[in-house]
């Protein structure tokens, strides 16, 4: 499967964005598919997964109750809907994926394919 991650661009403090990541190749509903970030001088970090079927999800502490991950297979695409944007949110963002039998990892080195990354600019 190939991914790629679209919808990045720059917003306010308190906007929202949508991230959209395409899943070309084979069916998506075989991946779980994560979104992790990465700021300038810092690590790639966690942000949310889902799994194969979108009934299960997991959230970074810092994003709970801001950011909600979904997917429709149908379409091969999954989503990353980001709400109360932060400065310290801008960052590059990329989703990734992951069998579905691995369940929903949070470590960016369980995933086995990478987007090209799409990057958030939020401005104060």
């Amino acid at each position: 499967v190939q991914l790629q991650a679209s919808g990045g661009g720059l917003v306010q403090a308190g906007g929202s964005l949508r991230l959209s990541c395409a899943a070309s190749g084979r069916t998506m509903s075989s991946y779980a598919i994560g979104w992790f970030r990465q700021a300038p001088g810092k690590e790639r970090e966690f942000v949310a997964v889902i799994n194969w079927s979108g009934y299960s999800t997991k959230y970074a502490d810092f994003v709970k109750g801001r950011f909600i991950i979904s997917r429709n297979n149908a379409a091969n695409t999954a989503y990353l809907q980001m709400s109360s944007l932060k400065p310290e949110d801008t960052a590059v963002y990329y989703c990734a994926a992951i069998g579905a039998a691995w369940g929903t990892p949070a470590g960016a080195y369980e995933y086995d394919v990478w987007g090209q990354g799409t990057l958030v600019t939020v401005s104060s």
